[in-house]
């Protein structure tokens, strides 16, 4: 008991590392990437409990009940439809054998402890976070634009000058697929590899998806 106290006190009791990209291929996360659509590890803090899996498409969260218990909860977070809210690291005190990595994607909140001797990987992703935020916020300023062109366009577009249902229905069809690529596809980042490969630095480059 008084070990297990001891441990939390000083922040030892499930301390993090961050797994190498040789080692990518071992750890419980990669069972569950699209593996078929491109989706590929940049990232991976491996505790005794949990797994938080970073790829170019999303967050995987491999969440255990305890360091004994084999059971998991898979947890998906995609960037496409959850913000970065904030970032921050608390560094190690004298203490400490840990940095703390914290963030919010979406309405969830997350707090990683992270051995320290790992710092400038931790820093890494710190980094790649508030560059997929940053382009968030573009996304979302981007599509904000978008609707408000197409409520501009409809005030002055006048139904009567159309002639007939058909040329109605193609109108509205044009528009309608216009605003959905506007907004699904040239507007909302999904792919996060050109951040990740510029601020990650594991030492090993991971490959590519075939």
């Amino acid at each position: 008991m008084f070990g297990k106290l001891a441990a939390e006190a000083l922040g030892i009791s499930d301390i993090g590392i961050i797994v190498p990209p040789s080692d990518f291929h071992k750890v419980d996360a990669d069972d569950y990437l699209f593996h078929e659509d491109g989706e590929r590890i940049f990232f991976l803090i491996k505790s005794k409990k949990d797994e938080y899996c970073f790829t170019n498409q999303a967050l995987i969260h491999v969440d255990g009940d305890s360091a004994v218990s084999s059971k998991r909860m898979v947890k998906r977070y995609e960037y496409a439809s959850n913000r970065v809210g904030y970032c921050a690291i608390e560094t190690a005190g004298n203490l400490d054998m840990d940095v703390e990595l914290k963030f919010s994607l979406g309405e969830a909140g997350f707090s990683i402890d992270v051995k320290k001797s790992f710092i400038e990987q931790v820093k890494d992703i710190y980094k790649a976070l508030i560059a997929i935020g940053k382009q968030q916020s573009r996304d979302a300023i981007a599509r904000d634009n978008a609707v408000r062109t197409l409520e501009a366009m409809g005030g002055m577009l006048k139904l009567g000058n159309l002639q007939g249902e058909a040329a109605v229905v193609a109108h509205f069809n044009a528009v309608l697929d216009n605003l959905n690529a506007a907004m699904l596809d040239r507007h909302t980042t999904r792919d996060f590899s050109k951040v990740f490969e510029k601020y990650i630095h594991n030492g090993e480059v991971p490959p590519k998806a075939p």
